[in-house]
């Protein structure tokens, strides 16, 4: 897959081949995406084109909303282009989602982005935006398209709900991860690097990884997960429990440093500095501050037992 960013001057870019191409954020890349993805590859296939997606970075809230600006992702940018590329796809187009871009005229972005671009065909969500105030839409698209043809995907729905990247951030948020995994079609994961905590966990029996995101993640809701740990260089997968929280047993509550620290079952190697990657399933309890070192090891021992019981029905 070659990746294609959008800055001035444009002309340089549009040395390629013609495409079909998916249009959106893409953030999740969940099942309502893969819609439009699977529908673009059909009509690429289908019309002898090359296979394209076009997205945006950073996320358009950071111009346009700055009382709610996004800064963390269902999937990062370098997680997008991992995911695009297992897809087949031939071109990723990366538009910087800068001032000057949020002001373009639609006539001025149909242009510059799509028939200039060697575009033969615009695949794209019922809710695609574009221009200045993205006053234009999909039915203007098509009215307004110049050399391209125009494909509308209607929304996807599970248990009477869009499935959607704010109702995706709703569930993870509010520890509804199994709805969450079944609107991406995927269980929720993260990649980071194992650091070096403070070590507490060794001396009350519970070694555990100290992940840090490698990119700007959404975090799932502070508590205890079941989840699963991928070490992947050795592409080896094991149980686990994580605590993402600030340990309130051991520190002062004005310390407000969040960690990710998952207990790996069955596992007692050294993996300081490692690429890792962590799935969660079910949001197990919310965490809670414990009177002594005594409470918080017998409901550590609950945890296990009950992660384990998630995980083995995965």
């Amino acid at each position: 897959m070659k990746t294609i960013v959008m800055q001035n001057p444009l002309k340089e870019k549009y040395d390629h081949d013609d495409i079909a191409v998916a249009i959106g954020f893409f953030d999740g890349i969940h099942l309502g995406h893969q819609q439009v993805i699977h529908k673009m590859i059909d009509i690429a296939e289908e019309k002898q084109l090359k296979k394209a997606v076009m997205t945006f970075d950073p996320h358009p809230s950071v111009v346009l909303n700055h009382e709610m600006k996004r800064t963390t992702y269902v999937t990062p940018i370098e997680e997008k282009k991992e995911i695009f590329a297992c897809m087949g796809i031939d071109y990723l187009f990366i538009i910087p989602f800068t001032s000057s871009f949020a002001n373009m005229s639609e006539q001025n972005f149909i242009r510059d982005y799509f028939t200039l671009n060697h575009v033969k065909h615009v695949i794209a969500g019922f809710d695609f935006t574009y221009g200045k105030y993205g006053k234009g839409n999909m039915l203007k698209l098509e009215d307004d398209k110049d050399g391209f043809e125009v494909t509308m995907v209607q929304k996807e729905m599970i248990d009477d709900d869009k499935i959607s990247t704010t109702n995706i951030l709703k569930a993870l948020k509010s520890g509804e991860t199994k709805r969450a995994n079944a609107m991406l079609g995927r269980p929720y994961s993260i990649k980071g690097f194992v650091v070096q905590g403070e070590k507490r966990g060794r001396t009350i029996g519970f070694r555990t990884a100290n992940v840090m995101p490698k990119e700007d993640y959404v975090i799932p809701k502070v508590g205890v997960h079941a989840v699963r740990f991928k070490l992947l260089s050795q592409n080896k997968t094991y149980n686990g429990v994580c605590n993402v929280g600030y340990k309130p047993t051991f520190n002062d509550p004005s310390v407000n440093q969040l960690t990710i620290e998952v207990n790996i079952f069955e596992f007692d190697e050294s993996i300081y500095g490692e690429s890792v990657e962590v799935e969660w399933y079910e949001f197990i309890r919310d965490e809670k501050k414990f009177d002594g070192i005594d409470a918080l090891i017998e409901q550590i021992q609950q945890d296990v037992i009950q992660s384990k019981q998630i995980l083995s029905n995965v």
